[in-house]
């Protein structure tokens, strides 16, 4: 796949504290979380780093190093990737963006298909559009390396890209979720359908895309392919253009999918409708309406621990678990509960238009969920009192822990054209223990 192959060997050692002078972005963030909340953190994050250490490091046939998971279980998944990453990147450590996307490369199909799980095969179910971005995030964080992606990868990635749009039936550029349980918010039936459904134009989906040819536009510029680097550039306005003409509702004020089968709007309020924060699609106006209307609600989206993944005011809302219509098991809950993924990628969001407050609250809110009401990293949350739910992990709810950093420091390792860094280490001066490799 690459002219160059990392091999990386997990060195069993604990987290360890190196001399760091607080900067008074610290000083501002330890005043305002307390003491005793300012040790729990540190504690928190050494016991993190040692579950991904000698957990989350899994061995797999045909690796060239250590595959990461988030999971108590054997799998490895699409977005859960990307932010897990994210969370790796606070170290310096970079190395799971190349050897987990190097394996999903190497599964690729002729047309371009990439299953969005490594262990169980969903012959239907995409690798969701974070791929580019993920190797973007790599790239960055290895000093702008990109040669790493030259020649073969580059190309599957662009197959990969392209396949995405293959599943837009009525052809008017905007591609379909196989399912609910496809785009990642499992349960989300009313939204976006049951498996095999191919019905929603997901406003999620458009949005993902949209940074995704932005992350190849850079890729390719990158190597020195200036064509395909417009071209991608192109599509990604192209999607802007369509996520506004399509998806806005201007009476409720309010991105909605869009079933392409009836050409409906899906009226659901999901916190899909909020992505086009994080994409940048939203106009300055439409974002407002987005914030002040739905996103602050407490009605809707804002309970005692925002953000809800279904507006309160849906039928279909509520916290807890229930028995999935899919399997003997509970379901995961995105119809209410408050997902931390879905928390930073907002948070960033309000940042880029202009809500600090909104952001900040967000930001206290989360940390505090994760952090002073559980004891250790959970899966999913209940929005009404916080208590986490699903799995106990090591996985993307950690990025609960650093948001009030991200904000103090108006940092945001999302940012295609901007610096990835090792804010943690920098900064807290906590070290993940060594990745040995060569």
């Amino acid at each position: 796949m690459t002219s160059r192959i990392w091999v990386v060997g997990i060195v069993l050692a604990a987290t360890t504290l190196c001399p760091a002078a607080d900067s008074s972005a610290v000083l501002d963030l330890k005043q305002e979380v307390g003491g005793a909340s300012w040790d729990k953190l540190v504690a928190r994050l050494n016991s993190v780093n040692t579950d991904i250490l000698t957990k989350g490091m899994r061995d797999f046939p045909g690796a060239p190093g250590k595959l990461l998971t988030g999971y108590p279980y054997n799998e490895y998944y699409d977005w859960d990737l990307y932010f897990e990453n994210i969370y790796l990147t606070y170290y310096g450590v970079s190395d799971q963006c190349l050897t987990n996307l190097q394996m999903f490369l190497k599964r690729e199909a002729p047309d371009g298909f990439i299953s969005r799980s490594l262990i169980k095969n969903r012959p239907k179910q995409d690798f969701k559009p974070f791929l580019a971005q993920i190797s973007v995030m790599g790239s960055r964080l290895r000093g702008n390396d990109f040669e790493w992606l030259r020649g073969d990868a580059y190309d599957r990635l662009k197959k990969y890209v392209g396949r995405w749009f293959e599943y837009d039936s009525d052809h008017n550029g905007l591609p379909v979720w196989n399912s609910a349980d496809h785009s990642g918010m499992d349960n989300q039936w009313s939204r976006a359908g049951l498996i095999d459904s191919f019905q929603d134009e997901g406003v999620d989906l458009a949005c993902e895309l949209e940074r995704e040819c932005d992350a190849m536009s850079i890729i390719a510029s990158q190597l020195g392919r200036p064509d395909d680097a417009q071209a991608f550039a192109d599509h990604s306005l192209k999607l802007k253009q369509l996520i506004n003409s399509v998806f806005w509702d201007d009476k409720d004020g309010f991105y909605y999918d869009r079933n392409e089968k009836t050409g409906q709007l899906v009226k659901v309020k999901s916190i899909a409708g909020f992505f086009p924060l994080w994409a940048g699609a939203a106009t300055p106006e439409r974002a407002r309406r987005l914030v002040q209307e739905h996103l602050i609600n407490p009605n809707e989206f804002w309970l005692k621990y925002p953000i809800a993944t279904y507006a309160r005011t849906e039928p279909d809302y509520y916290q807890g678990s229930h028995k999935s219509l899919l399997s003997n098991n509970n379901e995961c809950n995105w119809r209410g509960s408050a997902w931390m993924p879905m928390n930073y990628i907002i948070f960033h969001g309000l940042l880029r238009y202009g809500f600090p407050s909104v952001a900040h609250a967000l930001a206290m809110k989360s940390y505090r969920m994760a952090l002073e009401e559980n004891p250790n990293t959970r899966e999913w949350f209940n929005a009404e009192t916080g208590a986490g739910e699903g799995h106990v992990f090591w996985g993307f709810s950690t990025l609960g822990y650093v948001m009030p950093l991200e904000w103090e420091l108006g940092y945001d390792p999302m940012d295609l054209n901007g610096p990835v860094k090792p804010i943690v280490t920098e900064n807290l001066g906590i070290e993940f223990p060594k990745v040995a490799g060569n």
